[in-house]
């Protein structure tokens, strides 16, 4: 609840901000808007190809690809993804995987998904150094604090690990059980393919929709530059514990917009409309098909 209660606070402090971007959705173009909609479709065939490449076993198509459009729905009610995880664990598992190798899948798809949205990042910071000015992005002074935040949980964890026998000893089997399955997904180059693929393309996708969106309301940004901005922003609230990355996430891509060189306004009217296309319209068939797969026991 903390992390939301800080955007709202955010939120009525740049209220006259906001409610010039609402002004502005009317300005839209709409032949973007439902290109950057079709992108968006196009994100949940990329996730189900990265889910399959994650498991040497074929699982059911239309089904893994439902699972997908739910589990949408599903990360609104968690946290930091998940529930979009226990939707795919318990469809895995229905499947028949045990819960130690579908728990050792969504591990190497949570890993898959990461690197891809860092290296797709690094590889535009490469190609457009000039493209995101990181000063903006934090105030003054708290990159000392984050890095000490992120030392103390890493040593914390570190510890836990090393003190805590029992703890030791199921992180062993469990990475035991997570290279056993690794190494059996990438002996299969479909496998390989479909997971490191859709791991790439999961990310460029999105990034897409927000440059779509961006190009709706005449930004004057490059399309590169809006990337760099839409991937910046969502690996730096990766760890923000909010369900759906509700608020932090709108509020990381404005200030990213704004830090390759956008006005506040339109940056917030391209969030707001981006995040109405990719999470509040999908929300409501989300849920429904969430709720119809459990009805049918395919989750």
């Amino acid at each position: 609840m903390l992390p939301l209660l800080l955007v709202t606070v955010i939120a009525v402090r740049y209220r006259s901000v906001l409610a010039e971007g609402f002004a502005q959705l009317a300005t839209a173009r709409w032949p973007w808007l439902l290109a950057a909609a079709g992108v968006t479709c196009l994100t949940w065939v990329a996730a189900a190809c990265t889910r399959q490449g994650a498991v040497p076993e074929r699982l059911p198509r239309r089904r893994l690809l439902a699972t997908q459009f739910a589990a949408g729905a599903a990360n609104h009610l968690l946290p930091t993804g998940l529930g979009a995880s226990a939707v795919n664990l318990r469809f895995m598992t229905v499947c028949g995987l045990s819960p130690a190798r579908s728990s050792a899948a969504l591990a190497l798809y949570l890993l898959a998904e990461s690197v891809g949205r860092v290296g797709l990042l690094a590889i535009l910071l490469a190609a457009f150094p000039g493209a995101l000015r990181f000063g903006p992005l934090l105030p003054e002074g708290a990159f000392g604090p984050l890095l000490l935040a992120v030392g103390a949980v890493s040593a914390v964890a570190a510890g836990a690990l090393v003190t805590v026998r029992r703890l030791r000893r199921a992180a062993g089997a469990f990475l035991r059980t997570a290279l056993g399955e690794a190494r059996s997904v990438h002996a299969l180059p479909s496998r390989a393919l479909a997971l490191w693929g859709g791991a790439l393309a999961f990310p460029a996708l999105q990034a897409t929709a927000l440059v779509l969106v961006g190009l709706a309301f005449g930004l004057s940004a490059p399309p590169a530059h809006m990337a760099v901005a839409y991937l910046a922003a969502t690996v730096a609230v990766a760890l923000v514990p909010t369900p759906g990355g509700i608020g932090s996430v709108e509020a990381a891509l404005v200030v990213a917009l704004v830090a390759v060189g956008e006005a506040a306004a339109p940056a917030t009217a391209v969030v707001l409309a981006f995040r109405t296309i990719t999470v509040w319209l999908p929300l409501l068939p989300g849920a429904l098909t969430l709720g119809a797969l459990v009805r049918l026991k395919v989750i």
